[in-house]
């Protein structure tokens, strides 16, 4: 937690409160006055504040010289890939990806379409914070463009992929970024394509913008209902997926993870995936058994990338259905992912449940504990210790993010989140009553922890 205003996925807050214009327009003039770029591409998903914060970003970004085009609504990953593709110098996506509606935020990525590392963050805060702006002079200030290439991310898919079968897909768009993108492409690749909160609405009223077993219910519901092969659901900004397999049951992240991994290294005849530190072990099983090697890094798909091009990876992802694909880009891309997955049942003629039949199951569990974002560090100084004594018989302690200790019916990490104001634990058992025990003691620890810090 060294840095205020970035967190694991770039900037997040609530508008007009830690979000403010004023804020927004430095951060813009901060990219640009870091970066010196020429040009920079701007996209935004479709919450509410999304147009404000997008001016004030582009007001700072001209005034340090930038000429800027503006994409409108896009999903993330489209514009990560046009950031690389359209040559320019970076990328910025206005969104708080999962976040509920009053949230937004500010995510930078490179020339290369990957999102910038902590290092980069940090000069950027550090600009910020002492208003060592960079003007330009007032014959020099940037100009502002629309411009819509979003065609250049789809043919990318369609040339790329073709499917055979005819599926039905039940796609949940979620009134988020990918309503304009996904299903066209869907159509054009030969299924049969059913679409709900298919409308474009930053309160987002259809559903959490987070896609999960809870928010997923009545897609569930509707691919039993209407026999639907599968069910796809994205959230508010498209770099994450979620899946109902053909029977309307929601898909364990961890499981359909393990089990696309373990297809991209037979495929490739090994190789590494690299996912987090709060991704279940049964990643491991299925990637080892196929002859690669998993490599752990921090929660936050920067860190992920950086170990995917670190280590040449075959493939990489987190246990929150954000995936990234090498071949194609460093950006995680839920539309990308759900094609990519439809291929793969269609390579091993399988449906959904029948491709995560041979994942083993373990029992995860996961709960937040409220922290103001202010103490987090000094909760997690007083954890990796305290931990310990919690639990005396644990073989091995791990700080790649977090305290993750390996315990001998399961594991427990705690980590302070990177973009809300939580402690995160989550735990792994052999049992479920192995788990919720192992987690009882660590949320009333890591509660006991907080009351102290605050006081």
């Amino acid at each position: 937690m060294k840095s205020k205003l970035f967190g694991s996925s770039g900037v997040r807050g609530l508008v007009n409160v830690d979000l403010t214009p004023v804020l927004v327009a430095k951060i813009g003039l901060a990219i640009s006055t870091f970066s010196r770029a020429e040009k920079i591409l701007v996209g935004r998903d479709t919450r509410v504040s999304g147009l404000m914060v997008e001016n004030a970003l582009v007001s700072g970004l001209l005034a340090g010289g930038v000429k800027v085009n503006c994409l409108g609504v896009v999903p993330t990953p489209v514009l990560a890939y046009l950031t690389r593709q359209l040559e320019a110098d970076a990328g910025v996506m206005i969104t708080a990806s999962h976040n509920p509606p009053q949230y937004n935020g500010i995510k930078i990525f490179n020339g290369e379409g990957v999102a910038y590392n902590e290092e980069s963050q940090d000069e950027i805060e550090s600009i910020v914070e002492n208003e060592s702006f960079r003007l330009a002079d007032w014959r020099n200030i940037g100009e502002a463009s629309f411009i819509d290439e979003s065609c250049l991310y789809t043919e990318m898919i369609r040339k790329n992929m073709r499917l055979t079968r005819k599926w039905h897909v039940i796609v949940d768009l979620g009134c988020g970024a990918t309503c304009y993108i996904a299903p066209v492409l869907f159509g054009n690749l030969g299924c049969k394509v059913t679409a709900i909160n298919a409308q474009p609405d930053g309160f987002f009223p259809g559903r959490s913008p987070e896609p999960n077993s809870e928010s997923l219910k009545s897609l569930a519901k509707i691919v039993e209902d209407l026999g639907g092969d599968i069910g796809v659901a994205y959230d508010g900004d498209g770099d994450r997926v979620a899946f109902v397999d053909e029977d309307g049951c929601f898909v364990d992240f961890d499981r359909v993870l393990a089990a696309y991994a373990a297809c991209v290294v037979k495929r490739n005849s090994g190789g590494a995936v690299v996912t987090n530190v709060e991704a279940s072990i049964c990643v491991e099983r299925m990637v080892e058994a196929c002859g690669g090697k998993v490599v752990r890094t921090r929660v936050g798909d920067v860190y992920v990338a950086e170990a995917m091009k670190r280590c040449d990876a075959v493939f990489g992802g987190e246990p929150c259905g954000a995936w990234i694909h090498p071949r194609f880009h460093f950006c995680p891309d839920g539309i990308l992912s759900s094609v990519l997955l439809l291929k793969a049942l269609e390579d091993e003629d399988k449906m959904l449940s029948e491709f995560l039949s041979e994942v083993p199951k373990y029992q995860i569990v996961r709960e937040n504990v409220a922290c103001k974002n202010e103490v987090k560090h000094k909760v997690m100084e007083k954890v990796d210790g305290g931990l310990r004594v919690l639990f005396p018989s644990c073989r091995q302690v791990s700080m790649v993010d977090g305290v993750r200790l390996s315990l001998e019916d399961g594991w427990i990490l705690v980590r302070a989140s990177g973009t809300e104001p939580f402690i995160r634990l989550t735990v792994e058992g052999e049992s479920l009553k192995a788990a919720e025990e192992i987690m009882e003691k660590g949320v009333m620890f890591v509660r006991g922890l907080v009351g102290e810090v605050g006081r």
